[in-house]
């Protein structure tokens, strides 16, 4: 039981989130080079060095330098064990990132210097406030020309709604840029360049009082700092722990992941601030982490990770106790006991079998096309279910013509199989089969993703329609309604998903209230949840 408890108590579960090109998979790299899980970090762009980003594991994303799925990641640094997730920042695949941050105890948002907070970022702020986790801001780039930190900082409290705590400062940006001050420690530590960051850095520290420091930055900066330190002991946030756990104050460090500056400070002040493996919501009320037997819930589903074995992977976050190599588990959604066969733990492409796992990591267990996003694992005589991971609407659709009606089967089994991962959600016409499919995504991206894929994996060649319905809403009472009978308008149509459910789509938005109107008893929502 000690050893259980120590193990756990190790374990820091987190996501980084941000918008695309912010620096989020370079930050993610350097992570892992001072862990010592890589020695070289790949520069992500791939121009000096011949690498991809070792998250990016997709065709796809090294063609483009995206990264379009969630990857997971675990090593060691200083005595804890760190899982991290990293999400994709393109806004096309929002609705993986928010799956992903459900698995996550804490967030990392990464913020380019010279941008400041980017569209995508607001909407992945949000899933964090709706769970309460705690939000640490790294702004990024502070080596090329960046804003204004003041005005940063108040760009993230008024934009984003919360408050926040500076933990160290910048001098300077761009060319000019010498280093940051810690605030605790009244340290500055000096910037210098690396050779491409592919290495640790070494950093050199002075302390304000040093008279030196002056001839090291210069008159100029050492009097803006001087000005800077004097306005923000005055007007930031007091650092409060309480505030952080409850995700009401985010702790904001400045750096440049790309030249390695700043990184490590940013980890070991993280992972102080942090919690262990946090207590879960389910059906049978709060699941500790310590006291309760195995149990996990599948976040993400992943197939095709590699080529040569087209096989299928479900993601799932242990929420509670230890996983030991092929233990039976009770799958709540299945009603059945199953072994957990061939568990993973990932970087990218390269796998290992772990013969053991405790409550904060993510491991990926083969998996047969049982499992399904949001499902729940048991072990012990306890049965019950973690809360369901919400779908989004999608706001893009298209029907999908195949152009080789030979290849029915693959075809059928590419669809289903991409969007059994969450990628895409597969709808029909309400009274026919799978003759006609029409898919619905987040963001547009993703049809190019499903074309490349089925065109790749499966061997398919298709051909979108765009449609022009743009608003979708599940009929919540829908045995107490006889949806035929439904009195529309003349922009609605019928529809369902794979599990036989009436959906509704609308071209226009005032259409949904009219539909209302029309129908007293229809009750339409905007999320279902798996």
């Amino acid at each position: 039981m000690a050893k259980l408890e120590e193990e756990i108590k190790k374990r820091r579960t987190f996501a980084i989130i941000s918008h695309p090109d912010a620096g989020k998979t370079t930050l993610t790299e350097k992570f892992l080079l001072y862990g010592g899980a890589i020695n070289l970090a790949g520069s992500v762009k791939g121009k000096k060095t011949a690498k991809h980003a070792v998250s990016d594991w997709m065709e796809i994303e090294k063609q483009r330098g995206i990264s379009v799925t969630s990857s997971v990641l675990q090593f060691n640094y200083d005595g804890k064990c760190i899982n991290i997730l990293d999400t994709p920042g393109h806004e096309d695949f929002s609705e993986d990132t928010y799956r992903t941050l459900m698995a996550a105890d804490s967030a990392v948002m990464v913020i380019d210097g010279s941008k400041g907070v980017e569209k995508q970022t607001i909407k992945l702020f949000k899933v964090c406030v709706m769970r309460h986790i705690p939000i640490f801001t790294f702004i990024n780039k502070m080596d090329r020309d960046a804003n204004d930190p003041f005005e940063l900082i108040d760009e993230i409290e008024n934009v984003l709604g919360i408050a926040t705590c500076p933990i160290n400062w910048p001098i300077g940006s761009g060319k000019g840029f010498k280093g940051t001050f810690d605030r605790k420690t009244k340290v500055v530590s000096k910037f210098t360049a690396t050779s491409n960051g592919q290495k640790q850095v070494e950093e050199e520290d002075i302390s304000i009082d040093d008279p030196r420091l002056r001839e090291v930055i210069g008159d100029e900066y050492y009097e803006k700092l001087m000005e800077d330190v004097e306005l923000l002991d005055g007007a930031s946030a007091e650092f409060d722990q309480a505030k952080v756990d409850a995700g009401e104050l985010s702790p904001v460090f400045f750096g440049s992941a790309l030249t390695n500056f700043g990184v490590e400070t940013f980890l070991s002040h993280f992972l102080a601030m942090t919690s262990s493996p946090l207590a879960r919501n389910s059906t049978e009320g709060i699941i500790e982490p310590v006291e309760n037997p195995f149990s996990a819930f599948v976040f993400k589903i992943q197939a095709n990770m590699n080529k040569a074995h087209r096989d299928r992977i479900a993601f799932m976050r242990i929420c509670s106790g230890k996983y030991d190599a092929g233990m039976e588990v009770f799958h709540m959604q299945g009603n059945k006991k199953i072994k957990l066969s061939q568990p993973q733990q990932m970087m990218a492409e390269e796998r290992h079998i772990v013969s053991e796992a405790y409550a904060g990591d993510i491991i990926g267990v083969f998996d047969p096309g049982i499992f399904s996003i949001g499902d729940t694992l048991v072990a012990g005589n306890k049965k019950y279910c973690y809360e369901g991971i919400p779908t989004f609407a999608p706001e893009h659709f298209a029907r999908v013509i195949q152009l080789d009606t030979m290849k029915r089967k693959q075809f059928i089994k590419g669809v289903s199989q991409i969007a059994q991962e969450g990628a895409i959600q597969i709808f029909q016409e309400f009274n026919t089969g799978m003759e006609e499919i029409i898919v619905g995504v987040v963001g547009t991206l993703q049809f190019d993703v499903l074309k490349f894929r089925l065109e790749n994996e499966y061997n398919v060649d298709i051909r979108l329609e765009p449609l022009p319905y743009e608003h979708i809403r599940w009929i919540e009472n829908k045995d107490e309604v006889n949806v035929n009978q439904i009195n529309g308008t003349s922009d609605m149509k019928k529809i369902k998903d794979l599990k036989g459910n009436p959906l509704l789509l609308f071209i226009n938005a005032w259409s949904v209230g009219m539909v209302q109107e029309r129908n007293p008893e229809l009750k339409l929502t905007e999320f279902s949840r798996n």
